[in-house]
C-alpha cells in the first residue's frame, strides 16, 4: 500500500476502510429492518440536527421573553429546562418536537413503534447531557437512542 491510499482511507473514515477492504456494512437501518430512503428510513445526521437546532431556538426564545425576562446568565439555563420538558412531552406523546415536525423527522420505539413516556425521558436525560448524543454506532443512532431503543425516521 502506497502513502496515498493510507491516507486517502484516513480521510474518509474507518468504514470506508472497511468497505474497500471487502466489509459489508449494508444501508444505515438495515439490521433494524427500516428502508434505505424514503419515508420509516433512518434521518440522516443533518435533518437531526436542523431539528435540534430549531427546538432549541424555540426555547431559548421561550426562556428569554417568558421566565427570566431578557437575556441574563440564568436564560441558558432555563432553556434547558425547557427543551427537557418539551422533549419529554412531545416525543413521549405524539413522537415528534416542533423541530422534529418541520423537519419531516419522528421518533419511534425500536420494537413497538411507540415511544413509550418512561423510554422518552431517558432519551431525553440523555440528550441533555450531549455527550451520548455525540456517539453514533454503525445505523447513525446516537446512544441516547440506543438506550431508550428508539430510532428518528424520515416521515
Amino acid at each position: 500500500m502506497d502513502n496515498r491510499q493510507a491516507i486517502g482511507s484516513w480521510l474518509s473514515g474507518p468504514r470506508a476502510a472497511m468497505e474497500e477492504a471487502g466489509a459489508d456494512f449494508g444501508h444505515r437501518g438495515q439490521q433494524l429492518g427500516l428502508p434505505e430512503q424514503g419515508p420509516g428510513s433512518i434521518a440522516r445526521p443533518g435533518r437531526r440536527v436542523g431539528a435540534l437546532a430549531v427546538d432549541w431556538g424555540l426555547c431559548v426564545l421561550i426562556a428569554y421573553g417568558l421566565i427570566t425576562d431578557g437575556y441574563t446568565r440564568a436564560t441558558p439555563n432555563w432553556a434547558l429546562l425547557v427543551f427537557f420538558v418539551l422533549s419529554v412531552l412531545t416525543v413521549g406523546t405524539v413522537g415528534v418536537t416542533p423541530g422534529k415536525r418541520l423537519f419531516g423527522i419522528r421518533v419511534v420505539a425500536v420494537d413497538t413503534g411507540r415511544v413509550a413516556p418512561l423510554r422518552a425521558l431517558a432519551r431525553t436525560i440523555l440528550l441533555c447531557l450531549a455527550i451520548p448524543a455525540l456517539i453514533w454506532d454503525r445505523d447513525g443512532r446516537g446512544l441516547h437512542d440506543r438506550v431508550a431503543k428508539t430510532v428518528e425516521i424520515r416521515i
